[in-house]
């Protein structure tokens, strides 16, 4: 059976402006904490994700991360490629053209190298800290080209607002 890709078709991924993303954990299971009254209890597996998350650019130079957030079998994430910025003071606010840097290299990474190595890095580092083998993430991801600043904005309102959603969730599950 031949996977379908959820990518879009003749879209050059590496091209310089915000990606949304989620990775799910394998079977869904709560790997990485808890939550509780809306509040986030990240446990050390999740403490490491978050971790590995924000030393990306390191690994990536030209990467930016933005919002992000790890939930107890998920994450949700912004990932900015090359020049794209957002304008904090509102002045001249908006994504950059997705055009690469003078100078930038040809081979710049894509958003699906950077999911890869950020899903193995964390892998490998869970799998060791928990002393256990095997997938940590679902083998895909969702992703999402953000096309302007209102969608950017929406985005990090729905990562931040994610636990508030998540105790609604259970709650409602409480009553059925």
């Amino acid at each position: 059976m031949r996977r379908r890709t959820l990518r879009l078709r003749d879209f050059n991924y590496s091209s310089a402006r915000g990606y949304y993303f989620t990775s799910c954990v394998t079977g869904r299971e709560h790997l990485f904490g808890s939550v509780g009254e809306s509040e986030l209890f990240l446990n050390s597996a999740g403490q490491m994700v978050r971790d590995i998350w924000n030393k990306l650019p390191e690994r990536f130079p030209s990467v930016t991360v933005d919002e992000f957030i790890v939930m107890p079998d998920h994450v949700h994430g912004i990932i900015l490629l090359d020049e794209t910025r957002y304008d904090q003071q509102g002045v001249g606010a908006g994504l950059a053209p997705p055009i690469l840097k003078k100078g930038a290299p040809r081979d710049a990474p894509t958003l699906g190298q950077i999911v890869g190595a950020f899903k193995s890095i964390t892998a490998k580092s869970i799998n060791t800290l928990l002393g256990r083998t095997g997938p940590v993430w679902q083998r895909n991801y969702y992703e999402r080209v953000i096309r302007n600043e209102e969608e950017w904005n929406a985005l990090r309102r729905y990562i931040r607002e994610n636990p508030l959603r998540w105790t609604l969730r259970q709650n409602a599950l409480k009553h059925v």
